[in-house]
């Protein structure tokens, strides 16, 4: 088998329509790019069959709004050629890793970083998370000697690539000085941030998204990316991204969330329904122009806000997506601290200090209801 100079730990639809999509299509474009091992590392066996059906070619079918205009179209993803899974084919995950690999991506969900007992033992356990597996097989490489190691996770954390470099050290912290100054020298921990909507899996393998889709990837000496293509963005810094995704998208979410709470909505109520009401629609255009826009003026970041808003209401208005706002609505308090409070905070800080009488009532009518 040719070598694969990417191994990917997750098999989420996620990943299958996002950074696998983006491989198959520079391979396609003649890119000297992939292909891509695939890892599962929660072992679970229910999964097996969308593991044996990642191999080979998949379907993503792409359905929404692009400039307005209806997208519909399937793309097949070729880019997969083996998987494994680290339950049972551990010693051939170890063996890709330190003979053929040179970028590592990770998207192993909610739990894949939360430590777990045995994560401190010298011999591997596949109950270890994602992090000590990683390490164990940072020092199979290390002892054999091999080239450097870009590590690239992909999952929802600020500065992720931080996050798992530092969950590293701490489990080998009794190692060799050596492996310790390679993990911080050698080994290229990048932080990025993914973003797109893929509502629903495809049996056996396969996904539905969005059109919409970013891997924005901070920059830093030495950084490679794994193939170019356009929803690859390298930026000096994630944080007007993190803004944007955070401060417009994430809390237009949780602004038609609030008034539907409020107004004890239908439980089958679709963003795409509120953008069909011309009352809702007014309401968010208003909170985003009057109440969001200044603090994006105030940062320097008008432009980058009045380009993404158009974009956001497309996302929005997918007409081939059913986002439930009750789903949005889940631990809705939470999300108002985070995404509504932390915004006016962040106004404030970059010097902003106008009024924003409807997210300061939301704010502070969530924190009573809290």
């Amino acid at each position: 088998m040719h070598p694969t100079p990417i191994l990917q730990f997750g098999t989420s639809r996620f990943l299958q329509a996002h950074v696998d999509l983006f491989v198959s299509q520079a391979m396609d474009r003649g890119q000297n790019a992939g292909p891509i091992t695939i890892v599962q590392s929660s072992g679970d066996p229910s999964r097996s069959k969308r593991l044996e059906g990642l191999v080979g070619s998949y379907p993503v079918r792409v359905e929404g709004l692009d400039e307005g205009k209806k997208v519909q179209e399937t793309i097949k993803v070729r880019s997969v050629a083996r998987a494994l899974t680290t339950a049972v084919d551990w010693q051939e995950v170890a063996r890709v890793f330190v003979e053929e690999v040179e970028f590592v991506l990770s998207n192993t969900g909610d739990k894949g970083f939360a430590p777990q007992l045995c994560d401190m033992d010298r011999a591997f356990d596949q109950a270890m998370s994602y992090p000590a597996k990683l390490t164990h097989l940072l020092r199979l490489r290390f002892e054999a000697n091999r080239k450097p190691i870009q590590i690239m996770p992909m999952e929802l954390i600020a500065e992720n690539g931080a996050v798992l470099k530092q969950r590293v050290a701490e489990i080998a912290q009794n190692d060799s000085a050596a492996f310790k100054q390679y993990l911080e020298k050698e080994v290229i921990w990048v932080n990025s941030l993914v973003d797109r909507i893929v509502s629903e899996p495809l049996e056996p393998a396969g996904a539905v998204a969005e059109p919409y889709a970013l891997w924005a990837i901070e920059n830093q000496p030495g950084l490679k990316v794994p193939c170019e293509h356009e929803g690859i963005k390298i930026v000096e810094s994630l944080d007007e991204i993190e803004a944007l995704k955070l401060f417009v998208l994430n809390l237009g979410h949780s602004f038609f969330a609030d008034r539907w709470l409020a107004s004890n909505g239908a439980a089958d109520v679709l963003v795409r329904h509120l953008m069909d009401d011309e009352q809702e629609l007014t309401a968010l255009k208003k909170v985003l122009a009057e109440e969001v826009r200044p603090a994006f003026c105030a940062a320097g970041l008008e432009e980058k806000f009045d380009a993404y808003v158009p974009v956001t209401m497309d996302r929005f208005a997918n007409p081939f997506l059913d986002h439930k706002i009750a789903d949005i609505a889940q631990n809705h308090q939470q999300k108002v601290q985070r995404r509504i409070r932390a915004m006016l905070d962040w106004a404030a800080e970059k010097g902003d200090h106008s009024d924003k009488p409807i997210l300061q009532n939301i704010v502070i009518r969530n924190r009573e209801a809290a």
